[in-house]
């Protein structure tokens, strides 16, 4: 294939997270609102340009008070800071369809480097004889490089929240006309 602009489709896309909470557990969320610039050949993405911006309004974990107290100055602070952005660098080939992406990732106003895992899941056309396309990421970063450093400690040890936060994204695209 060759290198094509790409249009995510939110309604078969995700962005999910996962943070230690207690030191025992785990607490999961998503982000609902969230769209990508891809430009790509998904059969080698070592050349493709990849934007993704991340309303972080839209958190989700299911727990209306904890979501309003993420997007509160104690944490995300999202009248300053309204969005993740993330901006391609690097990528490297690691296997078949498998690649490390590298890029600037952007949250807090703080912009640090920040490798993510993607696996091209594949290529089709939908019953209506549009191309599509499917990747799938993972990755993680420590919360307290971007200053969101709020947390408790705990009478037993230990604090509240973990620092160390793994994302999972499911991409569709549809090559644009």
């Amino acid at each position: 294939m060759a290198k094509s602009k790409w249009n995510v489709d939110p309604t078969h896309s995700s962005i999910d997270f996962t943070i230690k909470h207690m030191m025992i557990a785990k607490v999961k969320g998503a982000f609902h609102s969230f769209e990508a610039q891809i430009e790509a050949d998904p059969e080698d993405l070592t050349s493709a340009d990849i934007q993704l911006q991340v309303d972080l309004s839209s958190i989700d974990t299911r727990n209306n008070d904890r979501d309003n107290h993420l997007r509160s100055a104690d944490f995300f602070d999202i009248e300053q800071h309204p969005k993740l952005t993330f901006q391609s660098t690097q990528i490297t080939k690691t296997g078949d369809g498998e690649y490390d992406v590298t890029g600037n990732l952007t949250l807090h106003g703080v912009t640090r480097s920040e490798t993510f895992s993607v696996t091209f899941e594949g290529a089709g056309k939908d019953p209506w004889g549009n191309e599509k396309v499917g990747f799938s990421g993972q990755g993680k970063l420590k919360r307290s490089d971007y200053g969101l450093t709020y947390n408790a400690v705990l009478e037993t040890g230990g604090v509240l929240i973990g620092d160390e936060v793994k994302f999972t994204i499911e991409i569709e695209a549809s090559k644009q006309a």
